[in-house]
């Protein structure tokens, strides 16, 4: 999973650093990422892991680093 979230934002995250050098925790808006490129990240995780992300889950912490991704998507897939 991990592999997949971090191809997403390299190709969706508009990041100025290569996303590989961001670890698991960091904050993926202080390394770049615009509010506009996590729309877009968001709408390609959806795609990807075929989920939909509620409005409950619509907020910047969500997207904030690859580890609040990875457990906002393994609540989705679980449930």
């Amino acid at each position: 999973m991990d592999e997949t979230i971090r191809n997403i934002l390299a190709e969706h995250g508009r990041f100025p650093v290569d996303v590989a050098s961001i670890s698991d925790d960091s904050d993926l808006f202080q390394a770049g990422m615009t509010s506009h490129a996590s729309v877009n990240v968001m709408l390609a995780l959806e795609d990807e892991f075929d989920v939909e992300f509620p409005e409950s889950m619509l907020r910047k912490g969500t997207f904030e680093s690859v580890a609040a991704i990875r457990s906002a998507l393994s609540e989705l897939i679980g449930s």
